[in-house]
C-alpha cells in the first residue's frame, strides 16, 4: 500500500485550523475546529497557535519569540473574533496584544483568551548557546506507548484532539494509564503531528500544551483547566520528531504548575513553558 504523503508546512491540518480572516485592520474572524477539543473545551495549545498566526499577520515581525496568555472562559467549537494591537514595534523585536471573543447563548461577547507577546526574526539570532538543559532521554519511539496502546483508557472518545497528535510516551511515565502513576508529575515522549507535517514556530508554540496533564502522573484524572499560560520560543526547530519533557514539582492551594520542555531532532531545546493550572478535583 502507497505510504500518505506527508503534509507541508502551510498546507496542513493544523494550518487550516488555525487559519484567520482579516475583517478590518487588526481584526480577524476565526472558526474554532471541534477537532481540538478536550471534553467539550477548545485545547489551549491549539487556540495559542490560532492567537499565534493572527498576532504574526498584524504585527512587523512574524516569529513568536514569548508569548503570555490567561485563559479568561472556555473556548468552544465555532465562530470567533481575534483583536489584536501592537503595542509597540522596533528593529528587532515588535509587541502586541490580542484577544479571542466568542459570542454566548444570548448574543454577547465574551472573551476567551487574552495574550501579549513579543515577535521577532529567529533566523536573525546568534549561534552563541551556553547552557546546562540536556534533552530528555527516551526509549526509540517505536518502545514508546500510544493512544491505541492502552484499550482500557479510551481517551479518544473525549479527547477529539488525539486525532491530530502523533504522541508516544515514554512507558516509564504512564502508569496512570494502568492505574499505577508514580506521584512524580513527571511526562515524556515524542511529539509529531499527526499528519506529518514538520514543527515551526508556531506549531511548536501550540506543542507546549498538547501532552496529557502531569497531574494525570499525581494519581489526579480529570480536567485540568490552564489559568497561565508562558512560552518561550527559542529557535527555528528542525525538520522531523520533537521530544516534549513536562514535571510539576508544587502543588498546593488546588492549583499546579507544568513546566515544559522541547527538543528537535538536532539536540536543539526549541521552547520552554510553564503553566499555571487548576488540580482536578
Amino acid at each position: 500500500m502507497a505510504q500518505a504523503a506527508q503534509a507541508a508546512i502551510g498546507n496542513s491540518e493544523f494550518d487550516r485550523d488555525t487559519a484567520v480572516v482579516p475583517r478590518e485592520p487588526g481584526v480577524y474572524d476565526a472558526l474554532l475546529s471541534p477537532g481540538w477539543t478536550i471534553l467539550h473545551a477548545v485545547n489551549g495549545g491549539y487556540l495559542l497557535g490560532l492567537l499565534g498566526r493572527a498576532l504574526g499577520d498584524a504585527l512587523p515581525h512574524s516569529d513568536p519569540f514569548t508569548l503570555s496568555a490567561h485563559f479568561v472562559s472556555a473556548s468552544t467549537p465555532g465562530p470567533a473574533v481575534i483583536r489584536t494591537q501592537t503595542v509597540r514595534t522596533g528593529g528587532t523585536l515588535s509587541t502586541g496584544q490580542a484577544s479571542l471573543c466568542q459570542a454566548d447563548e444570548d448574543g454577547r461577547e465574551v472573551e476567551r483568551i487574552r495574550v501579549l507577546a513579543t515577535y521577532g526574526d529567529l533566523d536573525g539570532l546568534t549561534g552563541d548557546v551556553r547552557t546546562s538543559a540536556t534533552p530528555p532521554v527516551l526509549p526509540p519511539r517505536e518502545q514508546c506507548v500510544g493512544p491505541a496502546d492502552a484499550p482500557g483508557l479510551d481517551l479518544s472518545r473525549t479527547w477529539a484532539i488525539l486525532g491530530r497528535l502523533d504522541i508516544r510516551l515514554d512507558p516509564a511515565t504512564v502508569g496512570w494509564a494502568l492505574g499505577d502513576p508514580s506521584g512524580k508529575g513527571e511526562v515524556r515522549g515524542w511529539f509529531s503531528l499527526a499528519d506529518g507535517r514538520d514543527p515551526d514556530p508556531l506549531s511548536v508554540l501550540a506543542t507546549v500544551d498538547f501532552f496529557p496533564p502531569t497531574s494525570f502522573d499525581l494519581g489526579l484524572p480529570g480536567w485540568t483547566p490552564t489559568v497561565e499560560l508562558t512560552a518561550h520560543i527559542r529557535c527555528r526547530p528542525a525538520p522531523g520528531p520533537l521530544r516534549v519533557a513536562i514535571s510539576t514539582r508544587n502543588l498546593a492551594g488546588g492549583f499546579l504548575e507544568e513546566d515544559a520542555e522541547v527538543w528537535d531532532s538536532a539536540d536543539r531545546l526549541v521552547a520552554q513553558s510553564r503553566q499555571l493550572a487548576k488540580a482536578p478535583r
